[in-house]
């Protein structure tokens, strides 16, 4: 038997990232065949149609002139209070509902479920999020002594599949006195889905109920991909509907730096908090403040300052925002590209709407992505199906993918 000196709750850990392993591989390809023959569709990160990542340049300008103070300070434990101000600002938009709200500042949006899970999720408690669903929910819940577990997200129609939620969540509830979920939308990661109005008020009149009877409920919206999932305030007009709920139902809102301003590096995000009771907030601030402090200490200043200066320039943020909405059309229209050869050729890929990723069902996920390499096209694993990078993926290199896909999957049921 191998020695071991780690703690007994620490043995045994090892991460299987399905995402960098594909990333590797893909790499791999390019440094071997070139990466004019290679399809990357691996890469969480915005790609121009060259192939080189991108930064929006209006961003990059304000970046490259703070001055030098501001770079390498430390910031406050729970971040700059006017970056706080401005990224519940930026959260809500002209959408903030009624309430009392608060934030802090995180490392990423990875750091912002880390603190909701940490914090709002009793040790031993299963949390709940949809069968389709970015991973490292489930790593940090492990972490945080929970466990994930899942209901089928898609109904028969593609809609939100609001019968097995309520169905799951209410199995957990009758053995738990406290249920945090996780609702990523809009641009659902893996599969750009968004939840309609309707189906949101289905979400939170289960919530109303279980709290009517006693039960606390933590909500977790995460919004990473928000900045393209379209018009800013017609996206987030669902927000309102958090407004005046109970006090046992606390709505937490995952905000990242990452995407929405290419600033994947930096590790900036925030928690944002929203309750009926003043009180709730407040013990937010103590115990988030608490939790930094053991994790991370601080943030990153530099970009903290980054985004109150932008923001506090109208005429710069509003080149900043044309700038970013290129970069959401292009994505638009590689998804559009791949959807409609999906269509053509008879592939059944899930209902997207917005977002950086496309999916594939499929049963044999690991195998249809190994087939793939066959064309040089690099693609993630995931449990229930393939995931496809629309914001990595070449316009020029999109073509062909959906019939790719197709055709190895029928090669491998052969």
């Amino acid at each position: 038997m191998a020695m071991s000196m780690a703690a007994t709750h620490a043995r045994g850990k090892k991460l299987n990232d399905a995402i960098f392993t594909a990333s590797g591989a893909a790499k791999k390809a390019i440094a071997e065949y070139g990466i004019e023959k290679v399809t990357d569709a691996t890469i969480g990160s915005m790609m121009d149609d060259n192939g080189k990542i991108a930064c929006i340049p209006a961003m990059e300008k304000v970046y490259r002139s703070l001055p030098m103070s501001d770079i390498i300070s430390y910031a406050p434990i729970s971040g700059l209070p006017a970056y706080l101000e401005t990224v519940i600002d930026l959260v809500f938009c002209d959408q903030k509902p009624d309430g009392y709200t608060a934030a802090v500042a995180t490392a990423g949006g990875t750091g912002a479920i880390h603190h909701a899970i940490a914090n709002y999720a009793e040790k031993g408690n299963a949390i709940l999020t949809g069968d389709w669903y970015w991973g490292t929910y489930g790593v940090i819940a492990n972490e945080m002594g929970c466990r994930l577990e899942t209901y089928k997200l898609f109904n028969d129609k593609g809609g939100f599949n609001l019968d097995a939620f309520v169905h799951k969540a209410s199995e957990l509830l009758a053995k738990q006195d406290s249920l945090l979920f996780i609702i990523n939308s809009p641009a659902h990661n893996p599969t750009g889905f968004a939840l309609s109005g309707d189906e949101w008020d289905g979400v939170i009149a289960f919530a109303k109920e279980k709290a009517d009877e006693g039960k606390k409920i933590t909500i977790v919206v995460d919004i990473a991909y928000i900045d393209y999932a379209g018009e800013k305030n017609e996206v987030r007009s669902f927000m309102r509907k958090f407004g005046g709920l109970s006090h046992n139902i606390l709505t937490l809102f995952s905000f990242s730096m990452s995407k929405g301003y290419t600033m994947y590096g930096q590790r900036t995000g925030a928690l944002v908090a929203l309750s009926a009771c003043k009180g709730v907030i407040d013990e937010f601030n103590q115990i988030m403040k608490y939790s930094s402090r053991a994790a991370w200490s601080n943030i990153n200043r530099g970009a903290m300052t980054l985004l109150t200066e932008m923001s506090k320039d109208k005429t710069v943020y509003a080149q900043f925002e044309k700038e970013r909405d290129a970069l959401y059309q292009m994505i638009r229209g590689r998804a559009k590209v791949f959807m409609d050869e999906a269509e053509a050729c008879g592939l059944k890929a899930v209902p997207y709407k917005a977002g950086f990723f496309l999916s594939v069902p499929t049963d044999d996920p690991s195998a249809v992505c190994d087939k793939l390499h066959d064309d040089l096209i690099f693609a993630v694993p995931l449990k229930l199906g393939v995931r496809i990078a629309a914001c990595s993926v070449p316009s020029a290199k999109m073509h062909g993918v959906a019939g790719k896909v197709k055709a190895d999957m029928d090669a491998i049921k052969a």
